[in-house]
């Protein structure tokens, strides 16, 4: 896990371009600008530290933790580009980046969720240490289509 450079708008742009992955963010990243202001959004938060995630030198993911409150509580994402998949990164880097917040940043409890049709991201879940605590019924939305959620948590303690 390294921050994110402005070298990495590539690497930004192709993991953007697959359609699983252009529906997670909030608008298009399909320009360099685009991939530079997605960066700076992580860059400049107190709430938030994200990652980009490498294997032997090269860009293939990204690790984050946002939304943390006064309850030492925060909000666990990570992504990864398709070829890079199902070798263990995302596992990998989900429970270093727990490690990271629990002893940097002090936080007690981390929280992610996955859309139940997401089995991949359950599964690195599951092996990052979280372990699932329910289902939010039609919590996400992309496009028409509301979606269930798996909330799944790991606790410093655990």
């Amino acid at each position: 896990m390294r921050g994110w450079h402005p070298g990495d708008v590539p690497a930004v742009l192709a993991a953007f371009a697959v359609p699983d992955m252009a529906r997670q963010a909030a608008g298009p990243i399909d320009t360099p600008e685009a991939a530079l202001e997605w960066m700076g959004f992580w860059g400049f938060r107190d709430d938030a530290q994200a990652f980009a995630v490498t294997v032997n030198g090269e860009v293939v993911g990204n690790v984050a933790v946002s939304n943390i409150d006064a309850h030492d509580t925060g909000w666990v994402s990570y992504w990864t580009s398709p070829h890079a998949r199902g070798r263990g990164v995302a596992t990998a880097a989900a429970a270093a980046l727990a490690e990271w917040a629990f002893r940097e940043r002090g936080l007690f409890r981390l929280e992610l969720g996955h859309r139940l049709d997401n089995p991949a991201s359950c599964a690195v879940a599951v092996r990052a240490g979280f372990t699932a605590e329910g289902i939010e019924r039609a919590k996400l939305k992309y496009g028409d289509e509301r979606h269930d959620v798996e909330r799944h948590a790991r606790l410093a303690t655990d």
